[in-house]
This record gives C-alpha cells, structure tokens and sequence, in this order.
C-alpha cells in the first residue's frame, strides 16, 4: 500500500471506477451500508474486477483521517505529479491558446482540492504549482477534487519564478490577482494564452511572483469582506476567462 493512495467519498471513487477503473486495486465499503449510489459503486468495480472489502465505519474513518468518506474508499495507484518537462510538451500538444492556473504557496489541501475541480470544469489545461511550501496530491486533495485530481494535469515546478518568465517567453500572458490592484478583473483581456495567477489566503502572491507577471487585477469587493478564498477567487477569475472566451 506504500505505493498507492486512497480516495474518499462516493462521488470521487465513482468517478475513478468509471474513467480510470484501470489503477483501482480494491474497494472498500462500509458494512451496512446499502444505498443506490453504494450498490452503482459496487458493480462498477465488479465490472473492472476490482477487488470489494467491507469493514465497519470506524474502520473507514480511520482510513480517511477523520474526514467524510461517505461509506467508500477506493485503493489506487496514484496519477503521477507532472515535472517541469511536461509543461513544454503540453504547449506544444495544444491547438488552442492555453488557460493555466498557477497557485502560488497553496498550503491548504481542501483549497488545492477545490481548485483543481474548478479548472477541470472551466477547461483549463494544467494547474502549476511550486514544489515546496505549498499541498501536494493527498487523499484529502483527491477526495474534495472529486475525481478532478485525476484528469487536471498538475505540474510542480522547483522555481516558479523561473518558471513564469519561461511561460512569458513562449507567449502566455501572466495575470496576477491582487487585492490592492486598481485594474478589474473585469476590465481585463483574457482570450488569449493566459496564465491566471493566485496567491494564497493573507500573504496572497510573493514578492517574485507578483514581479513577474505582466498584470495584476482586482476582483471588485462590494461588502464588508477584504478578501475572498482563494478557492472562491479561483472560480471567478477562471469563469471570466470562459465567458470571454465561449
């Protein structure tokens, strides 16, 4: 098991058995559990000969770590976290102008979870992230990005710095998002290669990051909150760049 990673929750293991049912080595079910999403769960992996365990629920809550996991764990092989290198070659696979999403010092799995579930949904083509001080693949990542883990590419990268000024030399245009900006985000031209770049909660973007992008806007803030998750901020500023671009 030292190899493999385990993913919670009804949704997110439904989603693994019917699109990579292939990396599945066991299911594991709460005993007593009978449902009709629990019962589709079982005969997906029956139909991939995926291995079924029952156990009881504490059994499942430790597994989990103390999160919700619905009645259902599914042993994988991990997706691989992408280097570097496959940065290069995604630009050159794509036909269209791209939309990445780089979070700069992202700590909080549930966060890094969330955002990866909506680039998926927004049609972005990788979420690049720094390599240290900021989450990793988890099974928390995994179960709140609800099967997103496994089809967002994500690229860890040493020096993002480095890596943003790489992106400005094959033509992506570097968005930064500041509170403090005075140019909306809604005032801004996002159709075409773009990078949309996110800091985390409080200290948002570092120093480097900021300098290297070639704007920086402002989600207009209407109430009393100075700030939104980054999450939340994820979502609008990827869903402008869709609406832009549809």
């Amino acid at each position: 098991m030292s190899d493999e990673s385990l993913v919670f929750g009804l949704h997110a293991v439904r989603t693994l058995l019917q699109q990579h049912a292939q990396r599945a080595s066991k299911l594991i079910l709460q005993k007593g559990r009978e449902d009709a999403r629990v019962s589709e769960i079982a005969q997906l992996a029956r139909a991939a000969s995926v291995k079924i365990e029952y156990r009881d629920g504490g059994e499942l809550d430790r597994l989990a770590s103390g999160d919700r996991h619905q009645g259902a764990c599914l042993q994988i092989r991990p997706a691989a976290v992408l280097g570097e290198g496959a940065l290069d070659e995604l630009l050159d696979r794509l036909t269209v102008p791209p939309l990445l999403l780089v979070l700069d010092g992202v700590q909080d799995p549930h966060n890094l979870g969330a955002c990866l579930r909506t680039a998926d949904a927004a049609g972005a083509h990788a979420v690049i992230v720094p390599r240290d001080r900021a989450a990793g693949l988890s099974p928390v990542v995994r179960k709140v990005a609800s099967g997103a883990a496994e089809t967002m590419p994500l690229i860890q990268v040493v020096n993002l710095a480095r890596t943003l000024r790489w992106l400005k030399e094959r033509s992506v245009w570097l968005i930064g998002t500041d509170d403090q900006a005075p140019k909306s985000l809604y005032e801004t031209d996002l159709q075409g290669p773009m990078a949309l770049v996110l800091g985390a909660e409080g200290p948002g973007l570092r120093r480097l990051t900021r300098e290297s992008c070639d704007a920086l806007v402002s989600i207009p803030m209407l109430g009393t909150v100075e700030s939104l998750n980054v999450s939340v901020a994820t979502g609008v500023v990827l869903y402008e760049a869709v609406r832009q671009r549809s």
